[in-house]
């Protein structure tokens, strides 16, 4: 399947690229490289002033009008609360964010990776939550939540996995009763609960009741995290001194009933929609990344002498090749969804698609974390410190690379997960023995 870049792709990147250049300064000159994987607690108010920047200038939010998944209207007109003035130079949508396709949003997302802008803060909103109501939620429920997350307002964290139930969501226990009002309150605990001591919500994957099977009766709530006495976030201290995961513990929470996405019970099928939604275009602004890491690696090898050892040299070039693979890959995936659909449409193709793109990245990037390491030898041990002054030890970027990568089988679905998914789903393979609950 082709996915090339026309005239107009290449007049919308220089326009990218200039904006970029033009507001990459002044306040945010220092954010740039910062809040990347291992280090996304770095800069909160100085990335939260960026969000709104990257709202004002209408880059939030490409090509949501485009695709609308079954959601009614979208795109029809601007409701209450859009801004009508949020793109400067490209065509503005519905929500106040600019119109694209989706070669555009690639186009977009390689040039904030290239001049490494900083690590977005709201890309939970727009990348998981967004496409999900677009997909599944009610006019009501993206009139309400999308225009906030289009100006960098609100930012949002996720409540899947818990204590026995990360990869295996079907095993949460965090509940959701109704009260005499007819909403909800949860009560339950979420765990590697990314950036929660900074989120305005969380969609939350709760139990409503009903359903003989371990996956229904499941229902996708959006519960503010503002509630003091009710939502407490304890920070989970990682390998790298740095605490971006939390838990979240919810002690009767109110979830409005109007904030239902997909009615109630329905929630497993929201939350696997979601999950597609999690490897669109994304995976080309991490691979972008990664080719920033993969080059570090070279470096290091080269002035240490470490390029010298065939053994080190054909690991250098088979993580070369196996990342071009990975874009190809993604590239495919992209483009089989038709040039031009919305990030609706690229976010559920195909079944397996996401787990085969979890299986090439994760294993990709522990392996360059260790060649990180290897290509140091024992000095890859200690870091860069001033020993006369009485401060904390901190990681240099490769050693973050590989002490952080060492979760990346695990998080957003192990590896072991990804395989049964393939198995089960694409290949049609008898389903895995699973024992009691």
């Amino acid at each position: 399947m082709e996915f090339g870049f026309g005239a107009e792709d290449e007049a919308f990147r220089a326009e990218a690229r200039a904006w970029l250049a033009e507001h990459l300064t002044g306040e945010f000159a220092t954010a740039v490289g910062r809040g990347g994987p291992g280090s996304e607690h770095g800069g909160g108010a100085q990335r939260r002033a960026w969000e709104r920047e990257l709202g004002r200038g209408g880059w939030i939010g490409l090509g949501w009008d485009a695709g609308a998944g079954s959601g009614a209207g979208v795109g029809a007109g601007a409701p209450a609360g859009a801004s009508a003035s949020a793109s400067a130079g490209g065509c503005v949508g519905a929500y106040g964010n600019r119109r694209a396709t989706l070669t555009q949003q690639v186009v977009w997302a390689e040039e904030y990776a290239r001049v490494r802008a900083p690590g977005r803060y709201g890309h939970i909103g727009e990348n998981l939550l967004a496409p999900t109501l677009l997909a599944y939620g009610s006019r009501e429920q993206r009139d309400e939540f999308l225009p906030p997350i289009a100006r960098g307002e609100t930012l949002w964290c996720q409540g899947y996995s818990e204590p026995g139930a990360g990869s295996d969501l079907a095993g949460v226990r965090t509940r959701a009763e109704r009260d005499d009002a007819g909403d909800f309150l949860v009560t339950g605990q979420k765990i590697w609960t990314s950036l929660a001591h900074e989120a305005d919500w969380c969609f939350v994957l709760a139990r409503t009741g009903g359903g003989t099977r371990p996956h229904e009766g499941l229902s996708f709530l959006l519960v503010p995290m503002d509630q003091p006495g009710r939502v407490e976030v304890r920070p989970i201290r990682q390998l790298t001194g740095t605490s971006e995961f939390n838990e979240v513990f919810f002690d009767g929470a109110r979830a409005r009933a109007a904030h239902v996405v997909g009615g109630v019970g329905n929630g497993w099928r929201v939350a696997m929609g979601l999950l597609g939604f999690e490897r669109g275009v994304s995976t080309l602004v991490q691979q972008i990344g990664f080719a920033e890491e993969l080059a570090a690696v070279v470096r290091e090898a080269v002035a240490g002498g470490a390029v010298d050892d065939p053994v080190v040299r054909d690991r250098l070039v088979r993580q070369w090749g196996e990342l071009r693979v990975m874009r190809w890959n993604a590239l495919r995936t992209l483009g089989s969804a038709g040039a031009g659909a919305g990030v609706g449409a690229a976010g559920l193709v195909g079944v397996g698609s996401p787990s085969v793109a979890k299986l090439l990245w994760g294993r990709w990037h522990q392996r360059l974390g260790e060649l990180a390491m290897a290509v140091r030898g024992a000095s890859a041990a200690v870091g860069p410190r001033d020993w006369c002054v009485d401060a904390p030890y901190e990681l240099d970027p490769l050693q973050r690379l590989f002490l952080f990568s060492r979760a990346d089988t695990v998080y957003g679905g192990s590896d072991e997960v990804q395989r049964n998914i393939i198995a089960e789903r694409v290949l049609g393979l008898p389903r895995e023995a699973r024992g009691p609950r």
